[in-house]
């Protein structure tokens, strides 16, 4: 069991039976009358944000969440499919558990699942990835009204702002977290 001072950041634990991940923590000693705890949650299972507020004598059961490599297959538009690199065994995922991160896969990408109970609930992406143009306006000299950035249409259909010197065909690493342009590969 965990106390609710052992709930830092990255830390998954179990609260109203569902799986959590702590985002954000700060503690407020309160001098003999113990601490209060404030965290952040995100619920594994559905996506949501939730701030909380405990004290230092709660207690939480540590969340079964496990990793594991996947390839990335294929999608049917609502499900995505992968294959675990161990067993062979393909599972699905509804395009809802995914939180956007479907706008990163392609096809054999190598991705982590984490499964929660020996079910896959949801995706671990790398920082970064690297994606290739499929469309974007030429950039004009002298065109920097618009702060010297232009919309770029990605292989995975993902629209970000690009620099005007980037041109179709150009392989970009992007940063998952933010959805933001980096660098070119």
């Amino acid at each position: 069991m965990y106390n609710a001072s052992d709930l830092k950041i990255g830390k998954k634990f179990i609260m109203d039976w569902a799986p959590y991940e702590v985002t954000s923590y700060a503690q407020k000693v309160m001098g003999r009358w113990g601490s209060i705890i404030n965290i952040k949650a995100r619920n594994l299972l559905t996506g949501a944000n939730i701030p909380k507020t405990f004290s230092d004598h709660d207690k939480f059961p540590p969340a079964d969440i496990t990793t594991n490599e996947y390839d990335y297959l294929y999608n049917d538009g609502t499900n995505y499919y992968f294959m675990n690199n161990s067993t062979y065994e393909q599972v699905e995922l509804l395009k809802d558990a995914l939180w956007g991160a479907e706008l990163f896969l392609q096809d054999w990408d190598k991705v982590l699942l984490q499964e929660y109970n020996g079910q896959p609930i949801n995706v671990n992406l790398e920082p970064t990835c690297t994606l290739e143009v499929t469309e974007t306006p030429p950039g004009e000299k002298g065109d920097t009204a618009t702060g010297g950035k232009k919309p770029a249409t990605l292989t995975t259909w993902l629209v970000i702002q690009v620099p005007l010197f980037v041109k179709v065909w150009d392989k970009l690493i992007i940063d998952t977290r933010t959805k933001e342009y980096r660098s070119r590969a």
